[in-house]
């Protein structure tokens, strides 16, 4: 039965990689195996010494690059990132090219898993009161901080992470990993944010209602004169969207590919992602597709 050229195009793009290697073996002949298959020999030595057409060199190249942007961001970005960032090295392609080049290339984004819910439920008053109300984009820094626990697990038992984000920028300002689920743990995340960051106005702080944020050491650590202090509804992550957001994503994007082995390589992960990684590199779409770091840069200049 007579083969169409397009069939045997690709059976010989198949096979050629195939014969090259086993003739270096000397294990067959290659015209008995182009025989065999029904593939004639001028076909195939047709094929083997075809240049590569201007659009398959292009294709080339460019999935070079994605794979490239793709492993700097520890697999992390999908195609609308991507294509940011080519379009910005002057590659104009667009984002469903990209996406097929990615599906091509067997590659794909590491997505967000659902949020999680870590806290603890006590009872409390209606003195506790919802502040910011879900108004999750601030005008400037310092306008709007929120914090959060949650944890992560190693081999000697469960760590705590507290993170105090700027909502201006979605930055990192203060974090803290401990290995118990105490208020300390917050207080020194809340200490870090405040020295990294100086402000002559009260700033809202905003954070579930776990009883860790409703201490008498943390409501000193965050003074009536310094901070507005803010409390989502009871059950309801959605309120500090936000920082569980970004708890999801360190846990998805970084966490979960390791074996975790103790409190200080759990810290050591942490600091890697949040520092070099997150604040600094990162494209966040609520950034305009820049890293936090650079979007407040924007702010001040």
């Amino acid at each position: 039965m007579k083969k169409s050229n397009e069939h045997i195009e690709r059976l010989t793009e198949t096979l050629y990689p195939i014969i090259k290697e086993k003739s270096k073996k000397r294990t067959f002949s290659v015209n008995n195996v182009l025989k065999y298959l029904g593939v004639s020999t001028s076909g195939y030595y047709s094929f083997k010494n075809r240049k590569a057409s201007r659009a398959k060199l292009r294709k080339r190249a460019v999935s070079t690059k994605i794979k490239e942007i793709y492993n700097a961001s520890y697999q992390i970005y999908g195609a609308p990132k991507i294509t940011k960032l080519l379009n910005e090295q002057g590659i104009k392609i667009a984002e469903k090219t990209v996406g097929n080049y990615m599906r091509d290339e067997g590659i794909k984004a590491i997505w967000v898993r659902p949020y999680t819910k870590t806290t603890i439920d006590p009872d409390f008053d209606d003195k506790l009161k919802n502040i910011l109300d879900r108004q999750f984009r601030p005008a400037a820094p310092n306008a709007v901080w929120t914090t959060d626990i949650t944890y992560v697990y190693t081999l000697k038992g469960f760590v705590y992470l507290t993170s105090v984000m700027d909502l201006y920028s979605r930055k990192i300002i203060g974090w803290h990993v401990s290995d118990r689920l105490t208020t300390d743990g917050v207080i020194s995340a809340i200490e870090n944010a405040k020295a990294s960051r100086k402000s002559k106005r009260p700033t809202i702080i905003h954070s579930d209602r776990g009883v860790q944020f409703v201490s008498k050491d943390y409501k000193k650590a965050t003074p009536a004169r310094d901070y507005i202090r803010s409390y989502s509804h009871k059950g309801t992550p959605w309120d500090n969207a936000p920082i569980e957001s970004f708890h999801a994503l360190i846990k998805r994007e970084w966490l979960n590919r390791y074996v975790i082995k103790d409190l200080h390589h759990a810290h050591k992960l942490i600091f890697h992602y949040i520092e070099t990684f997150y604040n600094t590199t990162r494209i966040h779409s609520h950034c305009g597709m820049i890293s936090p770091y650079d979007y407040e840069l924007e702010f001040v200049s």
